[in-house]
This record gives structure tokens, sequence and C-alpha cells, in this order.
């Protein structure tokens, strides 16, 4: 941040601090696998080492060790307001437009929002540029200045009152290391991961493949999100309301993994292969898994029908028949909710969690 305007230094270092409270008052959520393999990617991002650096077993030992003390000294912490001219009381740190006012001129792009119910995500990055996409605009960001230990590739924010596709490049990239790094440590032939990785020829060589990667996962993404704005359109308002009557996490992640098969079926999938973009489906399925592959374990069938050759037919058929079930799910969700307020809690969970919420198709 040596080359930043002093104001903007002080910003993105505001910005940090809020990113290492959300941490503190989260961390704990992830399971200890989920949060080792994310400490060791947080800390060659802090570190400024590439992708795949050797880590030294005391030193970031000793790291995890120091974090875990600074969070455990702000997990009480109140976000702090975010310096900027001409703010006499600083900006709010969800105010993402207000921000973005003063980091654009600067060649900067801020994002802030919230995964699942209550975790706040916070990020500073650099702004390779936009584009529309069915009338959303997308953004993509490079390099990245502040950031927390959660860093999800893609989200779909709000900026100005409008929809917006922020894109993050580098944290792709963590992601698709992180991937292919998963599958060193153990190879499975025959999974989808493996021939993604076949695919692209990762083994032959990370960093060259990386670049064609990096570009069909990013237009992956874009297609989750704008089937996500499909989906949240469908749903209306009434479905965040619905969201936050639920009364445990399992419950949300169910209501979650409802939404991702909404918007995946409607879109991702479909186009994915009109496109024959066979190697993007592969790293679809790779990820297919948790609640989602539990929701709908007749998906992954279907992709094996199309890996032996059925040009896709099965696939087809199982996302249409996907996408009208999960959509009579939300549906009966959405009902009674508007039956019953948030005294519906326990029986939407019930509903997305018990036998009938799995697709037979």
């Amino acid at each position: 941040m040596d080359d930043l305007a002093p104001e903007i230094a002080l910003l993105v270092q505001a910005v940090q601090h809020n990113c290492h409270i959300a941490d503190a008052r989260h961390a704990a959520d992830m399971t200890l696998c989920t949060y080792l393999l994310q400490m060791r990617e947080f800390y060659r991002w802090e570190q400024g080492l590439p992708l795949g650096a050797t880590l030294p077993r005391e030193a970031i030992g000793n790291w995890i060790a120091e974090r875990e003390q600074l969070w455990q000294t702000m997990e009480e912490h109140k976000l702090r307001t975010l310096p900027s001219p001409g703010f006499r009381h600083g900006l709010d740190p969800f105010d993402v437009s207000s921000v973005n006012a003063q980091l654009r001129p600067h060649g900067l792009v801020y994002g802030a929002g919230l995964v699942g119910r209550d975790r706040p995500i916070f990020f500073v990055a650099c702004l390779l540029g936009s584009v529309l996409r069915d009338g959303l605009e997308v953004i993509s960001s490079g390099t990245e200045l502040a950031r927390c230990l959660v860093a999800p590739p893609a989200v779909l924010a709000h900026v100005d009152a409008q929809a917006t596709v922020l894109l993050r490049r580098e944290s792709l990239a963590r992601w698709c290391w992180e991937k292919f790094e998963a599958f060193t440590l153990r190879p499975a032939p025959g999974t989808a991961l493996h021939a993604a990785v076949q695919a692209y020829g990762l083994q032959l060589g990370f960093a060259s493949a990386l670049p064609r990667w990096l570009d069909d996962q990013a237009e992956m993404l874009v297609l989750h999100e704008l089937g996500e704005q499909q989906a949240g359109l469908w749903l209306g308002p009434q479905w965040a309301a619905m969201r936050l009557a639920l009364p445990t996490r399992r419950a949300d992640l169910h209501a979650r993994a409802v939404r991702d098969h909404l918007a995946d079926l409607a879109l991702t999938l479909p186009t994915l292969l009109a496109r024959n973009a066979q190697a993007s489906l592969h790293v679809w399925f790779a990820s297919f898994d948790g609640v989602r592959e539990a929701l709908f374990p007749g998906l992954k069938a279907a992709y094996q029908t199309w890996r032996q050759g059925d040009g896709g037919a099965a696939l087809q058929c199982a996302a249409a028949a996907g996408l009208e079930h999960f959509r009579a799910l939300a549906r009966a969700g959405l009902d009674l909710h508007g039956a019953q307020a948030d005294a519906a809690g326990p029986r939407i969970e019930a509903l997305f969690s018990g036998p009938g919420a799995v697709c037979r198709a």
C-alpha cells in the first residue's frame, strides 16, 4: 500500500480492521479441516507468497497462534466507520456505493455484504474492469489489499440500488489452487475433479494452465450469480424474511442449497450443456457436494451418463425435473412463512431437511 494516497491507505487499513472483527466473531463457525485450509491460504495472501509456495510449519503455526490471539481481543469490537474526506463521521462499512465513490478514482473497488445470515465480509481490491451481462454490471477485481478469512470468489451485491456481480479473480485463483492441491494430495481417478485436472492439463503445469481454468470458472460463477438474480426475482423479498425465521444454522444451509439449485438448474447447467463446456461441467460437479448433493443425489448419476456419451440428455432431463421440484419446495416454505410468520421456522426447517426435500429424479 506504499503507493496509495495517504487517505486511501487509511481507508484500506480500516477495512482490514473490520475484516479482523468479522473473522474474530465467525472463524469458529468452520469445521477444523476447512479452517486450517483457509488459514494456510490466508497466510500466503498476507505474506505475499505465490500460489503453492511451501509454508514453513513453525512460522505458520506461530502466525495462527498470533492471529487467534488478536481475534480474542477484537471479538466484542464494533465495526469501524471508514475514514473519508468530506464525511465528518466517516462512512458506514456497508455503504458500498459511497465507499466506492472514494476508491474508484484510485483504481480500486470495495465490496461488503453477508455470507449466510450474519457473517459480514469486506474486501478492497484493484479494479480490473466491468461489463454488462443481462442488465447486471459484472465488476472484476484483481490483487486484493484487504480481505477476510472467508473470501467468496463471486457475490451478488447491490450498488446504487442495482444488482451487481462482484467477481474476485485473486480469490478465485486461490480457490482453483486449493482444488488442485487437494487433488495432488489425494488423487482419485474417475472423479469429476480428476476429469477437470486432465481437461485443463493442470497436472502438466499449474501456472500455464491457470489462465484458461480461471477464465472458465469466472464465467461459470457469473452464470451462477445471474441465476441467483433470476431466482431472487422469482422468490421475492419474502424469501429473506423466511430465512430469518429459520431457527438453526442447519436450516439456513438447506435453504441456501435450495436457492443454489434454483440458480444452477435454471441457468448454469443448461448454459454449460448448450455450450458443450465439458471442462467447466467437470469442475461444477467436482464442487457438487454437501447439502446440495444430499438434496439431489441423482444429479451425479446423470453427470456420469453424460460422461459416457449420451450428449447431455440425462442431465437436461434431471435439471428440468430438479428445477420443478425445488421451485415447489421453495414455494411450500414461503407459504408456511406467509401463514404463520416467524412461528413457522421449525416447520420450514423440517420441510427443507426432511425426506420430502430430496429430489428423486
